[in-house]
């Protein structure tokens, strides 16, 4: 079988575990100092854009920022309509990202970073407990999202 298929049918699965990861944890997590924050940055669809286009600037990656939000629907910690202005914010970002990578040269290598986050998350959540094992599955579920998306990317 194809090596690169088998890279993005590896890739599918780990975004996927990691997307569900992450989604149940957003659940369990959800308190109101989440929901306020999330309400605070997307009151108005600009601000959502702003939210959406700030996000996909800083992880550069427009999938994971709507994936992300998706996340927070699911987990009922935003609303559809506020998703929305995210959504087209995450779009806009992504032409942001081009121009950083064209006049800085930056292009942040995503799944290099998850790695030790996925190592330190992991670590967290054997030896921790309470509210910082919550958080640290939730971030597990984030990183193993990228690093699906870096190897289904690494594969094409």
């Amino acid at each position: 079988m194809d090596p690169g298929l088998l890279s993005v049918l590896g890739g599918i699965g780990l975004f996927l575990i990691g997307m569900k990861i992450m989604t149940e944890a957003l659940r369990d997590a959800a308190g109101p100092g989440l929901r306020h924050v999330l309400t605070r940055f997307t009151t108005t669809p600009l601000r959502g854009a702003l939210t959406g286009l700030g996000a996909t600037a800083v992880i550069q990656s427009s999938t994971a920022t709507t994936v992300m939000t998706v996340g927070f629907v699911g987990a009922g910690v935003m609303t559809f309509p506020q998703a929305l202005g995210v959504l087209y914010g995450a779009n806009i970002g992504t032409t942001v990202t081009g121009w950083i990578v064209a006049f800085l040269g930056l292009k942040l290598k995503i799944g290099v970073l998850a790695q030790p986050v996925l190592f330190a998350a992991a670590l967290i959540m054997v030896l921790g407990r309470g509210r910082a094992v919550r958080v640290a599955r939730g971030v597990a579920g984030m990183a193993m999202l990228f690093l699906g998306l870096d190897l289904m990317a690494g594969a094409a």
